[in-house]
Parts: structure tokens; C-alpha cells; sequence
């Protein structure tokens, strides 16, 4: 019997890439759709999960991780091998620059693009690819010489770049100029337990 327990949205890319780690560890889960833009975050019990009010949100029997940087660097430990997250010190410094990229310049710049254009979010489409660029640029600069961003083999660096990247067109974002960043595209897509993002 399953002991972990995703509450997660289907638009999310946050949980999305979550549920990718998930299906490519090919662990079991049970999955409880929190809907955020209807308030279900905001509850009292929901907050007991999780103060930040946010999904998405682990558990595995009586841990409850919140966010999804620390569920991924959590489920890399406890169920995958050092691969997704090497121990080394500079191996794990090199994921977490990274995911601080995916937390900032994909997520402020991609992200916001995304829900602008879908759901009429009030932030500024040209300042949004803004403060995109920068982040993808630098993943062009390193995917031209390298197959995968941190190491020379997937990470979960490259799982936390990747739904936002990969929805860039929604946002209105070319990715026309960066071809290194539309073949990793690829590559991720190819990787075994791949599972497209729902709704």
C-alpha cells in the first residue's frame, strides 16, 4: 500500500514536476486535487499541511513536505538513486543553481507569461519575457555544450526547468532562437517514464 500523497493541481506546473519525478522513480501515489484558485489552500486544514498555503504538498505516512524544489530533492533522496541528486558537494551545488533559475527567471518570467495569457493575470506581458530571457539564455549557453544542465546525465535539475520551459509558447515566448533548449526539450520528453502535463 502506497504512502505518499500528492495535492496537486492539474495546471500547475509546480506539480507537475513533481508528478514527473514520481512516474520516472515509478513510485505509486495517491493524488488529491487541490484546487488553489478556488480557495481549498486557504483552509484551516489545508494549513495544518502546509502554513504557506500553497500546493504542491507531499506526505509519506507521517512526513509532509511543502514545496516543490523540497519535494523533489526529497523524493530524489529517498527513492531515487545519487543520479537525480548527487551528494557531492559540487554536484548538488550544480542542481541547486538550477533550481534556483527554475524559482526565479523560469517561474517570474515564464511562468507569469503563461498565466497572463490564460487567465488574464494582471502582470506585464513584455516585462515577464523580461525577466525570462536571461534565465533562458543561460540554459542555451550551457545545453550547446552540454546533453543535460547540471550534470552529464538527467537531474532533477533538469525536471524542475523543464514545465515552464516547455509551455513558453503558451506565455508567448519563443524559444525559436535557443535550439539547444528545443532539443533538451526533446530529450526530457524521450527520458523513460515521461508523462505529459494534464489539463
Amino acid at each position: 500500500m502506497t504512502t505518499l500523497k500528492l495535492y496537486d493541481l492539474d495546471p500547475s506546473g509546480n506539480c507537475y514536476k513533481v508528478r514527473l519525478l514520481l512516474a520516472m522513480l515509478d513510485l505509486d501515489y495517491e493524488r488529491v486535487p487541490t484546487d488553489s484558485t478556488a480557495g481549498e489552500t486557504q483552509t484551516p486544514e489545508f494549513k495544518r499541511l502546509n502554513p504557506r498555503g500553497q500546493i504542491p504538498v507531499l506526505t509519506d505516512g507521517e512526513t509532509v513536505i511543502w514545496d516543490s524544489m523540497a519535494i523533489l530533492v526529497y523524493l530524489a533522496r529517498c527513492y531515487g538513486d545519487e543520479s537525480w541528486l548527487p551528494s557531492d558537494a559540487l554536484g548538488e551545488a550544480r542542481v541547486m543553481q538550477w533550481l534556483a533559475v527554475s524559482e526565479n527567471e523560469l517561474l517570474y518570467g515564464l511562468a507569469r507569461a503563461r498565466v497572463t495569457v490564460l487567465f488574464n493575470r494582471p502582470f506585464d506581458l513584455e516585462q515577464c519575457h523580461k525577466d525570462a530571457r536571461p534565465g533562458v539564455e543561460a540554459m542555451e549557453q550551457r545545453l550547446g555544450a552540454h546533453q543535460w544542465l547540471a550534470a552529464e546525465h538527467p537531474t532533477i535539475a533538469d525536471l524542475a526547468c523543464y514545465p515552464y520551459v516547455s509551455l513558453a509558447d503558451v506565455g508567448r515566448f519563443s524559444l525559436e532562437p535557443y535550439p539547444a533548449v528545443r532539443s533538451w526539450l526533446t530529450r526530457v520528453e524521450g527520458l523513460a517514464g515521461w508523462v505529459p502535463m494534464l489539463g
